[in-house]
Order: C-alpha cells, then sequence, then structure tokens
C-alpha cells in the first residue's frame, strides 16, 4: 500500500477562487497555473465576438482546448476551432487569433503555454514579451485592482 504521506497531494481551485480580469477591450483571462521554473502557464481565456489578438509567437509548444464559441487564426482562416476542439501549436508558429463577430456566445478557451509568447508588429518585430513570470504578476496586479484580491491564489511552483 502507498503511504500517501510522503506523496505531494494535489491542488484544486474552485472556478471563483481566480476571478477573471480584463486586459483589454473583449479579452478577460483567469490564471490557473504558473511553473516559474519551467516557463509553463495555464490560462483560461474569455474573447468577445469580433475581437483580434495580436499576431504573435510561441517560443515553446502550446496547446489549446475551446469549451464554448469559435476561433480560428487569421493565417488559417478554414481551420475553426469549435467548442471540444483541441489545438496544439508547435513552437515557432506565427498567428493572430481571432473572433468572429457572428459568434452569439462568449469564446471560452483553456491554453497551457511553454515559454514566452513575442508580439509581433506588422513588419514581425517582437514588441513585447510575456511569459509566466510577467503573467503572473500582471495578473495578481488585476486582480488587486479590478477584485480587491491582493495575492489570488493562484497555484505556483518553481518560485
Amino acid at each position: 500500500m502507498t503511504n500517501l504521506a510522503t506523496h505531494p497531494e494535489a491542488i484544486l481551485r474552485h472556478g471563483e477562487a481566480l476571478p477573471f480580469v480584463s486586459f483589454g477591450e473583449g479579452n478577460s483571462l483567469q490564471l490557473l497555473h504558473v511553473d516559474l521554473a519551467a516557463g509553463v502557464w495555464t490560462v483560461r481565456a474569455h474573447f468577445s465576438a469580433g475581437l483580434t489578438v495580436q499576431t504573435h509567437r510561441h517560443t515553446g509548444a502550446v496547446h489549446a482546448f475551446t469549451n464554448a464559441g469559435s476561433w480560428h487564426y487569421l493565417e488559417y482562416p478554414n481551420d475553426i476551432n469549435l467548442p471540444g476542439s483541441y489545438l496544439f501549436e508547435p513552437a515557432g508558429s506565427v498567428h493572430t487569433l481571432h473572433v468572429p463577430a457572428s459568434n452569439t456566445e462568449t469564446t471560452d478557451i483553456w491554453f497551457i503555454i511553454n515559454g514566452a509568447n513575442l508580439n509581433l508588429d506588422a513588419d514581425g518585430n517582437i514588441v513585447s514579451v510575456s511569459d509566466a513570470h510577467s503573467v503572473l504578476d500582471r495578473y495578481r496586479a488585476a486582480c488587486a485592482e479590478q477584485h480587491g484580491l491582493a495575492d489570488p491564489p493562484v497555484v505556483v511552483f518553481g518560485a
């Protein structure tokens, strides 16, 4: 029989413990988990109809699972993500997330992001970088500002 006292415990967070925070018009985010040493972050994002996210490139692989709504990358207009869809993005892929204006509900997506998100201008130049450290800092600041919650219980490893 396994001695459970010698093993790490599972960590549960209920949805209401980690509020969604606005990161711009039509874009809100719930940060669930960060591994600062490994550079991995898990977020749940809500996107409004008609939203287009800045073109970006990831330094590591990304896994996306769509819960509600629909979306696609402008670079791949025929690959529509619908509820239940899983999308794998290999490191280095460049894309521009777009939510159709015809959506009648909020688009709800879970992302597991490895490495950094490099936001690009029209010429492909890096204009900003988001990673596990910066997203955790921004989420905490937004929780304090928007919800009066100074230290949201994000699951943090590698601190």
